[in-house]
């Protein structure tokens, strides 16, 4: 154990044995002491602390101090009823504190009873229960502000979870406070009952024992008694004052001394009005002069000085700024940072500043919050951070997204207009400003906020500005997400998986496959839309062929028979006969024929005019099915499939190729044309 774990121990054994076993006067003096000095010294860390976090502990504290003092108090009216003499440290207190005289101590102790009951603990407790009911309140917003300040890179994800853990500490440290200041409440009243208990019981015990008359008796077990209620309430109230300035500190990094004094006298002109008042109550009052005018004149004299330094402080300030202006300009430029280079980026002209302030009550930040958050459910991987810019280059209403520093598209929005497009049945036609919508280049046409209601009862489907650049952005995300997943996101699904699956996890990595060889099976299936979110499903696969071939596109084609179900389920409908287009067997025989193998991989050295007059075909064949509103879909030979993407992916993005071995068994098909060539 370690000696704090021990000194602990010791200390909360000992207040169970102080309840028990009497102890001697000068152990109970010696005991008394150190209550006072943790008093103390609980009390100065409050007032020091530069956030309350600094004393987390705090409520347990109080629990720990307030059960040792209670058994101080148990052990000193033992010794008070039994032998009279409680030590040396409560009778000084009687005598000295308590003015030697029991009235006298009574009425000093009712009055630090009535300051600790009535105005240090209940304005604490009061002060407590408000604030963790404002700081649950604050919660959310405050996650909101930091999943924000994440997606604009003012922070890191280290930092983010930081401040995550941070905001919940002091939930959880409020929440606390409030229930632990009943304990220094209840301390008080113990500690007032306690008093009247020895009072009474120390002069019974006086008349009845010792034979003393009843003014000798209440007289010396009297001011004991007051005596031990005040050894015992002013550490009782150093704590609670303790309790006051924790749930009172107006920030959480403050250095309170400094801020009071700065806050009190840091403005010449009051201390200038009150030394002038002083002076002026010393001269034509009654009141001793030498006192007033001597406190006026030190007023005086401290704005003068604190206006001198205020002065002097703007001009060093100034000073400071224009030498570290020079300096900037004098060292050589730091072209370190110029080589970072964000994976996702959403730059925007002036005029799309507003959707992107809070303050303005713009949301776009909460979208991408949502975007990461849509696309990690869709294909199991995770978004880099998207950092938004404004770029006074562009125009007010421009915005353009980047991938790795390279511009990949862009669009432009009316601030003030919203976007209707046709869904393709509506016949009555809405005036407006013809555009195109950015992600799908659907026609579409700019309409005011007075046309909303008429176009959306017609049918139109209308959407707001911030809406449009969350889709845009979305849909170039899931275009290039295949380009976003680095080795590094690779490692930490991997480490994910292996929490729950550290058996699969080692037979397969490192020593059947690469890390880098995952990340291009994982890169294959995002680029054609697949989801990698079961990625036990996708592991298990690798680890039963990794043996026998180490081509990540073979590699692929087992992974995507093995998420057939996901396949199925994302491209067709049970119970729904769905159109779908064939390939030739012969051109499927001249496909197969026409592939290398190297080292490198496979490749195609299919004749040009042949592959001229595949992709004439398959441009055919999709134009029908387009015609009819249906995605084209083209059903393969499982071993035909990935050479066929491949050849048509340079002229076809969005085309699905589809091998029969990733369709369920339940699903139907109807085949309404062929690839030929």
């Amino acid at each position: 154990m370690k000696k704090a774990d021990i000194g602990v121990a010791l200390y909360l054994l000992a207040a169970v044995i102080f309840f028990i076993v009497p102890i001697p006067p000068l152990l109970l003096s010696a005991m008394q002491a150190v209550n006072i000095s943790l008093g103390l010294i609980i009390m100065f860390n409050a007032l020091f602390a530069r956030e309350v976090l600094d004393m987390s502990f705090f409520p347990t504290l109080l629990l720990f101090t307030t059960i040792f003092r209670i058994s101080l108090n148990v052990s000193s009216t033992r010794a008070i009823l039994t032998s009279g003499d409680p030590g040396n440290v409560v009778r000084v207190f009687g005598s000295f504190v308590g003015g030697n005289d029991l009235i006298i101590g009574a009425i000093v102790f009712i009055i630090l009873i009535i300051i600790q009951f009535v105005v240090i603990n209940k304005g604490s407790e009061r002060v407590a229960e408000v604030t963790a009911r404002f700081t649950l309140d604050a919660m959310p917003g405050k996650q909101m502000a930091i999943d924000a300040d994440l997606n604009t890179g003012i922070i890191t994800e280290k930092e983010a979870r930081e401040r995550r853990a941070k905001i919940q500490a002091e939930s959880s440290f409020f929440g606390n406070m409030d229930g632990a200041t009943k304990y220094v409440k209840g301390d008080a009243t113990a500690g007032l009952i306690i008093t009247f208990v020895n009072l009474i019981g120390g002069t019974a015990m006086g008349m009845l024992r010792q034979q003393l008359p009843f003014g000798d008796a209440i007289g010396q077990f009297g001011l004991l008694t007051i005596g031990d209620g005040l050894c015992s309430q002013i550490p009782s109230l150093l704590i609670s004052l303790a309790t006051g300035i924790l749930v009172t500190k107006a920030s959480n990094e403050a250095d309170v001394g400094t801020i009071l004094v700065k806050q009190l006298f840091g403005i010449p002109k009051v201390l200038y009005i009150v030394g002038a008042t002083m002076c002026f109550l010393g001269v034509f009052t009654p009141f001793e002069w030498y006192l007033f005018v001597g406190l006026g004149g030190a007023f005086l004299l401290a704005g003068r000085s604190i206006s001198k330094h205020i002065g002097i402080e703007q001009i060093e300030d100034e000073v400071g700024m224009e030498e570290v202006e020079a300096e900037e300009i004098r060292k050589p430029e730091n072209v370190v940072s110029l080589l970072q280079v964000d994976p996702i980026e959403l730059e925007f002209g002036y005029g799309i500043i507003p959707l992107a302030d809070v303050n303005q009550g713009g949301d776009l930040l909460d979208r991408v919050v949502m975007i990461r958050r849509q696309i990690a459910l869709e294909l199991g991987t995770v978004v880099p951070i998207i950092r938004l810019r404004d770029n006074i280059q562009l125009n007010p209403n421009q915005y353009i997204i980047k991938i790795k520093g390279i511009q990949i598209t862009e669009g432009e929005i009316l601030f003030d207009h919203y976007m209707a497009m046709n869904p393709g049945y509506v016949e009555e036609e809405i005036t407006g400003i013809p555009t195109f919508e950015p992600s799908f280049h659907l026609p579409a046409i700019w309409i005011t906020e007075g046309q909303r209601e008429r176009a959306e009862s017609l049918g139109y489907t209308v959407v707001d500005p911030p809406s449009i650049i969350a889709t845009h952005l979305t849909e170039m995300i899931r275009t290039h997400i295949d380009e976003l997943l680095t080795r590094q996101d690779v490692q930490n699904l991997v480490n994910n998986l292996k929490e729950s699956n550290p058996v699969l996890v080692e037979e397969l990595v490192p020593k059947l496959i690469g890390l880098g060889e995952i990340q291009k099976v994982l890169q294959n299936l995002l680029r054609e839309g697949i989801s990698i979110r079961d990625l036990l499903s996708i592991f298990e696969t690798l680890a039963d062929h990794a043996a026998t071939t180490r081509d990540t596109d073979v590699l692929t084609e087992y992974v995507r028979q093995s998420l057939k179900r996901a396949i199925s389920g994302k491209y067709f409908a049970p119970g729904e006969v769905t159109s779908v287009i064939t390939l030739d067997p012969k051109t499927e025989q001249d496909i197969m024929a026409s592939i290398k193998q190297t080292e490198q991989g496979a490749y195609l050295t299919l004749d040009p005019e042949r592959t001229k007059a595949i992709i004439a075909s398959v441009e055919t064949e999709v134009a029908k099915l387009e015609n009819l509103g249906k995605n084209a879909i083209i059903i393969t030979s499982p071993i035909v499939r990935m050479y066929f993407k491949k050849l048509t992916s340079d002229y076809f993005r969005d085309l699905i190729v589809i091998s029969y071995n990733e369709v369920e068994s339940n699903i139907e098909l109807q085949s309404v044309g062929m690839v030929t060539g």
